[in-house]
């Protein structure tokens, strides 16, 4: 018998076993889908990720607010000498005021880029005429810097500047969701309108280009006015906390920015040489790498899920194996009677082994893209196929078809060709 015979008796085997096949792919295909749903799901969010932290990029860093610590253990207290205590209560737990994000960026004489800029609200409410939106409108106070250095791009009009910052006039820039709640789909319309946030009036100077939306928040229902004007009305929280923003022109300048503008807030802030940080400065890159060290995580996860289900499937299929050996020692026999060898049998098996093992993996390799992309689709991103997992999926599947039928095999092409044949 050629490999080609074999083959096709293998093929048709498989097919005239249909339900017993059906329950054995379904098994498998159930692993496959866990496996490469998981991870195309994770690819989609990875790529989220990115996109969503790409405004600033590897040359970006933040200057925030450090909480103080809570909770500390009795032991460790007693640990601490009494200075290191006195400067935790000296240094930490102050906020960033807008004074000190000004002086920051007046006195950083760095060659970079530097945004000042505090959250207002959440659920603001925005009027226009005798329509108004949901409580769901973000509003954000920045810059002449803020839209650069976070990933916005005026699309009509103008951006804020230093006029607007300092003299604290109701000027803002809106968001595509806005703009077409408003005023349809022309961009161009909003400019020079008056619209209220919060019942208070602002003059629309410029339309922002779309950005779609994260993990479920739309990018465009947002409005970016001046910082003051969002100290002044929307953040009556006394301890809110400003943000300040560096972008450098090049990565190779980030050590060199970031040590002086530690040097230079650590004077703003007015901290003695022995007293600690009491800001916390973030690389963009760095919370991107700390996102995916978690996604990571979950990716073990999926790993272990698809092969505990393997595993099981496995040993499902090795079983069914082993019936069709018992069923099957008459035609077992008859193969070898006439003229079949012991490798022709063992290989039979092990092809059909590895055909509905297979079968099981292109089922659950299709389900699993499928149900990834529904992820993908709900986070706005492009349609995503993992093709590391798909190739690690069919060989996963390969082997454990090959694992499941080897005994059997072995064990049917043992089989004595005369007691085959009397095998009732």
């Amino acid at each position: 018998m050629t490999i080609r015979d074999t083959l096709s008796l293998s093929f048709r085997t498989v097919r005239s076993n249909r339900l017993r096949t059906g329950i054995t792919v379904a098994i498998i295909a159930l692993g496959i889908t866990a496996l490469i749903g998981i991870n195309t799901a994770i690819v989609a969010i990875q790529q989220k990720f990115l996109e969503s932290f790409s405004s600033m990029g590897a040359t970006g860093f933040t200057i925030r607010y450090q909480e103080p610590r809570r909770n500390f253990n009795n032991d460790e207290i007693k640990k601490e000498k009494k200075g290191a205590k006195k400067e935790k209560k000296s240094s930490m737990g102050k906020i960033i005021t807008e004074k000190q994000a000004e002086a920051f960026k007046e006195a950083y004489q760095f060659p970079a880029m530097v945004s000042t800029n505090l959250m207002g609200s959440r659920n603001a409410i925005i009027a226009y005429k005798n329509e108004k939106t949901n409580p769901n409108v973000w509003v954000v106070g920045g810059d002449e810097n803020y839209t650069n250095l976070n990933g916005f791009s005026v699309l009509y009009g103008r951006d804020l500047n230093t006029l607007d910052i300092q003299s604290s006039r109701n000027v803002c820039l809106i968001g595509k969701d806005v703009a077409t709640r408003f005023f349809g789909e022309s961009y161009e319309r909003p400019i020079d309108k008056i619209i209220r946030i919060n019942n208070i009036p602002f003059r629309i100077v410029g339309t922002l280009k779309p950005k779609g939306s994260t993990f479920g928040r739309s990018l465009d229902n947002i409005i970016i006015t001046s910082y003051t004007n969002v100290r002044r009305y929307f953040n009556s929280n006394p301890n809110a906390s400003f943000n300040i923003q560096v972008k450098v022109p090049d990565i190779k300048y980030m050590d060199g920015a970031i040590g002086e503008a530690t040097g230079t807030f650590r004077t703003i802030r007015k901290l003695t040489v022995t007293e600690s940080d009491n800001f916390m400065i973030d690389k963009s890159d760095s919370i991107v790498e700390m996102l995916l060290r978690n996604l990571s995580l979950i990716t073990m996860a999926a790993l272990l899920i698809g092969v505990i289900t393997l595993v099981g499937a496995a040993i499902g299929l090795m079983n069914i194996m082993l019936v069709a050996v018992t069923e099957r020692t008459k035609e077992i026999g008859l193969v070898k009677a006439i003229g079949g060898k012991r490798k022709n049998v063992r290989y039979q098996f092990l092809y059909e082994s590895i055909i509905i093992s297979l079968l099981g993996a292109a089922i659950g390799i299709v389900l699993g893209i499928i149900l990834g992309n529904v992820v993908g689709i709900l986070l706005s991103t492009s349609f995503v196929i993992p093709w590391n997992w798909v190739f690690t999926g069919v060989i996963i599947c390969s082997v454990v078809g090959l694992l499941a039928g080897l005994y059997p095999a072995i064990k049917a092409a043992r089989l004595n060709p005369i007691e085959a044949l009397r095998y009732e």
